[in-house]
C-alpha cells in the first residue's frame, strides 16, 4: 500500500510539470521525486523535458516490479544503448 500512495503522490506532482512547456527547464520536487525513485540518468532526463517510460513506472508496482528489472537488465546485458532506446521510443523519452 505504501508503494501505491507514493505513486499517486508522484503522479500528482508530475501532472503539473508535464502540462508546461517541454522545452522548459523542469526541476524542483518533481525532479526530486524522479531523482530519489528512479535515480540521478532518469532525474537529469526528466529535468531535460523527457517524460518517464513504462517500465520506469512499473518498477513501483510491488512484486510485479522486478519483472521490469530483470527485462532492463536483460537489454543491458545485450547491449541496449541511448541511441536504440531513442529510435525505438521516439525522442519524447530519450
Amino acid at each position: 500500500m505504501k508503494k501505491l500512495g507514493l505513486v499517486l503522490v508522484i503522479g500528482l506532482f508530475m501532472i503539473g510539470p508535464m502540462a508546461q512547456d517541454v522545452s522548459a527547464q523542469r526541476g524542483g520536487i518533481g525532479g526530486f521525486l524522479v531523482g530519489c525513485c528512479f535515480g540521478v540518468r532518469t532525474a537529469a532526463a526528466f529535468n531535460e523535458g523527457k517524460d518517464l517510460h513504462f517500465r520506469e513506472w512499473g518498477m513501483l508496482i510491488p512484486y510485479v516490479g522486478i519483472v521490469f528489472n530483470i527485462w532492463n537488465g536483460i537489454d543491458g546485458m545485450g547491449g541496449m544503448t541511448t541511441s536504440k532506446l531513442q529510435q525505438q521510443y521516439g525522442a519524447l523519452y530519450y
